[in-house]
């Protein structure tokens, strides 16, 4: 009979061959992320995202958060998608507010990736090889996640260019639904309701509800 102690080092095992997996991604430095193409980022995300659902439920919650945190750093600019959602009033917070929230938006990005892609049925990423410039030079980077017996899944990239080179600023699901419209309904709701301290706490109960564990 195996003993708890044996399962709880086979998962930390587990654990520690996903962060090693994606160690050459998330420890390049900074400048060595800039890259020509804008696809590029999106590859790096693919390839995180397959390991992390190859270890799945088997690895804990918080060793596959810690993970993928430093891709999702790297692959999105999350100020500019935390300050498109939000709109108008992005531009009255102090820096201390917007500090304050980019850190809760930030818990429940990561933690959305780390709990949607959790399990692992023969799924793969593929980039489609044509993209396309919108008229204030973001570039859109189509893919699919494609999934055995069942359709193909769009996800579409906006990507913008910026110091840190090519991130990405919004997700249109089906090619179509942006995540930033979606995030913006939602945030206008909880701001007329209360403000910045509403917002706030809706994010960290969010990242609290998906995570199961993570507050």
């Amino acid at each position: 009979m195996t003993s708890a102690p044996s399962t709880i080092a086979r998962r930390g095992l587990l654990g520690a061959a996903v962060i090693a997996a994606l160690l050459p991604v998330a420890a390049l430095p900074a400048s060595a992320q800039v890259d020509g193409s804008p696809g590029a980022p999106i590859e790096r995300l693919n390839n995180a995202l397959l390991v992390a659902m190859k270890a799945g439920s088997r690895t804990p919650f918080d060793q596959r958060y810690q993970a993928l945190a430093p891709v999702i750093d790297q692959v999105f600019n999350l100020e500019a998608v935390l300050a498109a959602s939000v709109g108008l009033a992005w531009t009255t917070m102090t820096p201390a507010q917007k500090g304050q929230l980019a850190a809760a938006f930030r818990r429940y990005t990561v933690t959305s990736y780390v709990s949607n892609f959790d399990s692992y049925d023969g799924q793969n990423f593929a980039t489609m090889p044509t993209t396309r410039t919108l008229a204030n030079g973001d570039v859109v980077v189509p893919t699919q996640l494609v999934r055995p017996g069942k359709s193909p899944l769009r996800l579409d990239y906006v990507m913008r260019r910026g110091p840190a080179g090519w991130q990405a600023v919004d997700v249109l699901t089906d090619g179509a639904i942006s995540r930033v419209a979606v995030q913006r309904s939602d945030f206008r709701s909880l701001l007329a309701a209360g403000g910045l301290p509403a917002l706030a706490a809706g994010l960290e109960r969010k990242t609290a509800n998906v995570s199961g564990s993570m507050g």
